[in-house]
């Protein structure tokens, strides 16, 4: 928008010259000429612009290269319709007397937590009797017909807490009063009949299943009692504070003495924020291991903006390598080691390609190209993906390196030539990022992507999708720890 505004400017400038002489009116042909390729370049970027918007809405959300093009379904039709499949397998197989068990395919998905019964099927005693000679049938044994899968609804129940007292008969005859009590259980939250149970399945619908809680409301009143998506609110925010935040305090203490570190943010919006409108963007914060061989955590922080500052804070005492996007603000982080995302390269690539009507036929456009060696380097990776650390190292050096050598020195050439729009974008924004889009090759540990980080936003980001909104501060950080 400013740069449109400042072509209309200039040639308003333009439009009142009046030349006179030859040397006046060559300049100002010239001048013509320049603001009309300014004018094409801007038509080009809105054009990019459009069709990059219409296949975000209308097109495929996958980036991966297609093997060949096939037409999308459009996504009207309702799930069963379109995973149908007459052929398709139940996990269910029939042993040799015909009996159907369950089949290896689906026995791996029952778990120890998964409950088992045992349904006799037996005759009444007035049936156990001969249907020749009327004489007493006796048992000879059992045999399984079949095994299924039950499903039964959750249930909520009323637990009465009991406490009972002893005196001692001995010391009261003497005049003294002795009272002892079984010890109970301290509330989960002082004044309140919730159990740690059902927070627990709140939270987990919530912010594992993406329901909000005005659902929620719903779902609890078809099982008998009326939770209002306020009090449940509070439930989560104080049990956030009193119970998870001590949890969450002592992860951060052990993640921040990890050597491999991701890190990702996304946007959220909080309605009642001191200082700041309902409108304004609030942010999402994700720090979480890498591939360390240890065990993952992943850790959330919510924070009114997205300075740079935040992450600073965050990891202050954190001494290695520190996987993030292009954003500049993670470059105030102190004391690490950068490692920049292939996969957000690669989607700027995507990005500048031309729609599939106006591709060159026969021909690669240095979009494609771009992603094309982008794809190379990730091949290459998940060939050497099983490799022990050392040898991962040795044959990164080895195969990829040369890879790289090969990308920077086509993006010079590039560089040469006039670029426009996404195309643009993508090239400068790949030559900023150059001083961190190798580091990865220095620990066997670092990865080519950013990938971690995002997946493990991605969730949050479903989420809100849902339940659109934190209404208060306290909210966000409860969402967060």
């Amino acid at each position: 928008e400013a740069a449109m505004q400042k072509i209309e400017t200039g040639i308003s400038e333009l439009l009142k010259r009046q030349p006179v002489t030859e040397q006046e009116k060559d300049a100002y042909i010239q001048d013509l000429q320049k603001a009309m390729q300014l004018l094409l370049e801007e038509v080009r970027d809105l054009e990019e612009m459009v069709a990059l918007l219409q296949k975000k809405r209308f097109g495929s959300s996958s980036e991966a290269t297609p093997v060949q093009e096939e037409e999308e379904p459009l996504g009207v039709f309702p799930e069963a319709e379109l995973e149908y499949k007459e052929d398709a397998p139940e996990p269910f197989k029939k042993d040799q007397r015909g009996v159907h068990k369950i089949s290896e395919a689906g026995r791996w998905k029952l778990t120890s937590s998964n409950e088992t019964e045992n349904r006799i099927f037996d005759l009444d005693e007035e049936e156990r009797i001969c249907p020749r000679c009327k004489g007493k049938l006796v048992w000879i044994g059992k045999e399984l017909v079949r095994e299924v899968f039950e499903y039964r609804r959750p249930k909520l129940k009323l637990v009465w807490y009991w406490q009972m007292s002893y005196k001692c008969p001995a010391c009261h005859k003497k005049g003294r009063s002795v009272i002892v009590r079984a010890s109970v259980p301290k509330p989960l939250l002082n004044h309140s009949l919730v159990a740690a149970s059902v927070v627990a399945e709140i939270m987990y619908q919530k912010y594992v299943n993406a329901m909000p809680l005005y659902r929620q409301e719903a779902a609890w009143k078809q099982l008998g009692v009326t939770f209002s998506r306020t009090t449940m609110a509070r439930w989560i925010i104080r049990c956030a504070e009193d119970w998870l935040e001590p949890l969450w305090d002592a992860m951060r203490k052990e993640l921040l003495q990890r050597e491999v570190l991701h890190a990702d943010e996304t946007v959220v919006q909080v309605l009642k924020e001191n200082g700041k409108t309902a409108q304004s963007k609030s942010y999402m914060w994700v720090y979480r291991t890498g591939m360390d061989g240890l065990p993952s955590i992943v850790l959330y922080e919510y924070q009114p903006g997205r300075s740079g500052e935040y992450p600073k804070k965050f990891l202050e005492g954190f001494r290695g390598y520190l996987h993030t996007d292009g954003y500049a603000g993670y470059n105030q982080v102190p004391d690490i080691t950068r490692c920049g995302c292939w996969a957000h390269l690669r989607r700027k690539f995507v990005e500048a390609m031309p729609a599939a009507s106006s591709k060159p036929k026969g021909l690669l456009t240095p979009a494609q190209v771009g992603r094309d060696y982008c794809d190379q380097l990730f091949a290459a990776e998940k060939k050497l993906a099983e490799l022990p650390a050392e040898e991962r190292q040795k044959q990164r050096l080895a195969v990829e390196k040369p890879m790289l050598r090969a990308f920077w020195r086509w993006l010079e050439e590039l560089e040469q030539q006039p670029l426009a729009g996404n195309l643009k974008k993508a090239v400068q924004y790949a030559r900023k990022q150059q001083p961190y889009m190798e580091n990865y090759l220095l620990d066997p540990r670092c990865q080519i992507s950013n990938n971690l980080a995002e997946n493990a936003i991605r969730p949050f980001t479903v989420g809100r999708k849902n339940w659109l909104f934190s209404d208060t501060v306290k909210g966000a950080k409860a969402s967060a720890v």
